[in-house]
C-alpha cells in the first residue's frame, strides 16, 4: 500500500461488496451545504453525490485483532467530492451504520457524521440485495433499498477519467462542532473495479440537503479492497 503521508496508520479496515452509484447534480446546490473552508470539487463543470453501500469488516486498531460481533457490519454513505489546504478528497453528509458502537466512536474521534441504522444485507447468486432505514434520534430519516451486482471484466481507471475522479481519494474531510476542517488520510492499492448495473428500489438520503437522487447512476464495483486509515489532521 503507498501512502501520501509518514504518520503510522493507526486503523484497519477492509470494504467489501462495495457499489460506487454516483449522480451528477448542479454544483451550486452542493456547493451550498459545504463548511467554510472546504470546496467543491467538479468534473467536467458537474458534481456528483455519490450513495456508496458496502460491508465493513476487520475494522480493528493496529496490532490488534478484530472482534467478533464488533469489526464487521453494514454501512452506507452519502458523499461528494471536495479540496480542502490544497488536497482533493472526499466530504461525507452522512455514514449509517449497523454497528451502535462503531457510530460512537466514529464521531467522537473522527467528527464523522455517523448514524445508527437498521440494515439489511444478503447476497446470492452474484447479486446484493441491501436495505438501510436511519434510526439515529434527533437525525432526519433516510431510506435506502436496492440491488446490485457487478457485470463484465476488470476495468482500468486511468488518470483523468471520471472513474479515477470519483474513485481515487487518499482523504477525508471532516468537521468538528466549532467549524474546524481536519483531513483523515487513508491508504490502500488501486481499486478492484468493474462495471455495475442496479435497480434503486429507494433512496432519500440526500432528502436533508433538498436534493433529489432521480435517474440511473453511473454504477462501478468492487468486490474487497483493504485500507489503513491514519489520525486526524487540523487544516489549516
Amino acid at each position: 500500500m503507498s501512502s501520501p503521508t509518514q504518520t503510522p496508520w493507526i486503523l484497519r479496515m477492509a470494504w467489501r461488496d462495495l457499489c460506487f452509484m454516483h449522480w451528477p447534480v448542479d454544483a451550486e446546490a452542493v456547493a451550498r451545504t459545504l463548511p467554510r473552508g472546504v470546496t467543491l470539487d467538479t468534473y467536467g463543470g458537474k458534481a456528483y453525490l455519490g450513495a456508496v453501500p458496502f460491508c465493513m469488516a476487520d475494522v480493528a486498531p493496529r496490532s490488534l485483532p478484530g472482534v467478533p460481533g464488533l469489526s464487521a457490519f453494514p454501512e452506507l454513505n452519502l458523499r461528494t467530492y471536495v479540496t480542502a489546504g490544497g488536497e482533493s478528497g472526499v466530504w461525507f453528509y452522512s455514514l449509517d451504520a449497523a454497528q451502535a458502537l462503531g457510530v460512537r466512536l466514529a464521531r467522537q474521534f473522527f467528527h464523522l457524521p455517523y448514524f445508527n441504522a437498521r440494515m439489511w444485507v444478503s447476497r446470492q447468486d452474484g447479486v446484493t440485495r441491501y436495505a438501510s432505514l436511519r434510526t439515529h434520534r434527533g437525525e432526519p430519516p433516510a431510506r435506502f433499498a436496492a440491488a446490485y451486482r457487478p457485470i463484465g471484466q476488470p476495468i482500468a481507471a486511468p488518470p483523468g477519467s471520471l472513474e479515477d475522479w470519483l474513485t481515487n481519494r487518499l482523504n477525508l474531510y471532516s468537521a468538528d462542532k466549532d467549524g474546524r476542517i481536519y483531513r483523515g488520510r487513508i491508504a490502500h492499492h488501486a481499486w478492484p473495479l468493474r462495471r455495475a448495473e442496479a435497480v434503486i428500489r429507494e433512496n432519500t438520503l440526500a432528502g436533508s440537503l433538498g436534493i433529489t437522487l432521480e435517474g440511473q447512476p453511473h454504477l462501478l464495483h468492487a468486490e474487497e479492497l483493504r485500507v489503513h486509515a491514519h489520525w486526524l489532521e487540523r487544516v489549516k
